[in-house]
């Protein structure tokens, strides 16, 4: 086996871990796929000489590559322009058990309020048990200063509330009143029941249908919601009420709905066919 074939089966040999990493970090399944392919040719560049910690180079490059794509993000949103909503390919099970697991979009809303060294440090460490010593060089800051963003990070995490047991009563209760002032033309209801600082975000495909891609504020997610969303149905999404988009009674588009103290802080549009396969989507009756 000469050098590249080696190099290519270790690189195989850590791709699921690597690529949670890069999903964690970046929220979308197509730019975790980019980061790995930037970091597969680092490495193919470079070669092997000198690496005595294959999985921990490696992860520290797609770390790096995460960071610049995540503040690259943030100056587009000055003009602005959004990330995307993940979506998954179903390609491995570690993969899978990342996109379905109890946290999944409610977090991933949480991480995107961070700074992308927040983010990073937060990740790394309290995800992938990363030390603060490898994390440090990444972001260009001591040990303590990693330490100190991961702790920041945390707290904000922690001040979001509680991501995983929310109180399904009250997010029905919420969304029921979102969805029928939406179809009522109640804009001073739907107003009323979104967050000031709202977001609304969209994954390529449901951009692709003709929906914006992000919306920031209440009087304009209430705006752009009404005008996009009025044949939204009421449904279940993994047990917690939202609203789905489902002509001829074949799902389309779900509206995910994050909640904070009684308000509506997220919006997420999922048009991707094997994101919406992996929810548990029950459609209600209007």
């Amino acid at each position: 086996m000469d050098e590249a074939d080696w190099l290519a089966e270790r690189f195989e040999a850590h791709r699921p871990r690597l690529r949670a990493v890069a999903y964690r970090m970046l929220g979308s399944a197509a730019e975790a796929d980019d980061a790995l392919q930037e970091a597969w040719l680092r490495l193919s560049r470079s070669g092997a000489s000198g690496v005595q910690n294959m999985a921990g180079w490696l992860t520290t490059v797609v770390a790096r590559v995460c960071l610049d794509l995540l503040r690259s993000r943030q100056s587009r949103r000055e003009e602005p322009v959004s990330e995307h909503l993940p979506a998954s390919d179903g390609e491995d099970p570690e993969y899978q058990a990342l996109v379905a697991d109890s946290v999944g979009l409610a977090l991933l809303v949480v991480l995107d309020a961070l700074t992308p060294a927040e983010r990073l440090a937060f990740v790394l460490h309290d995800m992938f048990d990363v030390p603060f010593d490898q994390i440090a060089p990444v972001i260009e800051r001591s040990p303590a200063a990693a330490r100190q963003l991961a702790s920041r990070a945390r707290r904000r995490v922690r001040a979001a509330g509680p991501i995983s047991g929310r109180d399904p009563a009250r997010q029905r209760e919420v969304v029921t009143a979102f969805l029928a002032a939406s179809r009522g033309g109640d804009f001073a209801a739907l107003v009323a029941l979104l967050d000031p600082d709202v977001a609304l975000r969209g994954d390529r495909e449901s951009v692709q249908l003709g929906a914006p891609e992000e919306i920031l504020g209440a009087h304009a997610v209430a705006r752009v919601f009404a005008e996009y969303a009025r044949g939204a149905r009421p449904a279940l999404i993994n047990g917690l009420a939202g609203a789905v988009w489902a002509p001829g009674g074949r799902p389309r588009v779900a509206f995910v709905f994050t909640l904070a103290d009684g308000a509506i802080t997220a919006i997420n549009r999922v048009a991707d066919r094997d994101r919406l396969r992996e929810l548990n989507l029950v459609i209600l009756d209007a």
